[in-house]
């Protein structure tokens, strides 16, 4: 399920946002400042984000930077009643995807998401890598070295998840979400259950450790 953030101080727009685009099939989080909008994307690591200019404290533009610092690559839809030309363009030198102006219908809204999503897609590669770790993501195989590994669905869901995020935690509620989906009922056990089988595949014996286990806050890809 892709996730998207909505950072926007005004509550009204948040829930319109929230309850259209939940309804849609994405998982919805949302901050009410920039600072709080931050916060959520360190944690919750968006596919996409929209994003309000005029906010107290921290404002968008300030916002953008700071995400576009983390993540060059996050695709970002600026939502803003600054209908200017030079308030667009402004805006989307500093590195927005798109810019949408208020008021705005939820349809036009949607389909521009839905349109940065795609093209964000097409710009993943299809072979994800990693030191000596190879995950081709449309054949659904993984190979260390010169070592094929069979993977079964779930196995190739969260190592895809590790790969694209690569020396960056992932809290075990993260993996639930993006692996199994947000209203999985389960034990968050089930995250340690196939980690274990991950490594037990991608680690033969001498091969370094990649996925390695951070007591209380998740699971990161690197190499010591």
């Amino acid at each position: 399920m892709q996730r998207i953030l909505v950072i926007d101080d005004d509550p009204g727009v948040t829930s319109v946002l929230k309850r259209g685009l939940s309804y849609e099939g994405f998982a919805v989080d949302t901050g009410s400042s920039g600072q709080e909008g931050l916060d959520v994307a360190r944690l919750r690591y968006p596919d996409l984000v929209i994003l309000d200019v005029m906010m107290p404290g921290i404002d968008g533009l300030e916002t953008l930077r700071r995400l576009r610092a983390a993540d060059t690559h996050l695709p970002v839809l600026m939502l803003t009643g600054k209908d200017a030309p030079s308030d667009q363009v402004d805006g989307l030198e500093r590195g927005a995807d798109d810019y949408v102006v208020k008021p705005f219908t939820f349809e036009v809204l949607l389909a521009r998401v839905r349109a940065l999503l795609r093209r964000h897609e097409t710009e993943h590669p299809d072979v994800l890598r990693f030191g000596d770790l190879s995950l081709d993501t449309g054949a659904k195989r993984a190979q260390r070295g010169e070592r094929s590994i069979d993977l079964t669905s779930i196995e190739f869901d969260l190592l895809r998840q590790l790969m694209e995020h690569p020396q960056r935690v992932l809290p075990k509620e993260f993996l639930l979400d993006r692996v199994w989906g947000y209203d999985f009922g389960g034990s968050t056990n089930i995250v340690e259950v196939y980690v274990k089988q991950l490594r037990q595949k991608l680690e033969a014996e001498g091969e370094p450790r990649l996925i390695h286990t951070l007591r209380g806050s998740g699971y990161v890809l690197r190499e010591d």
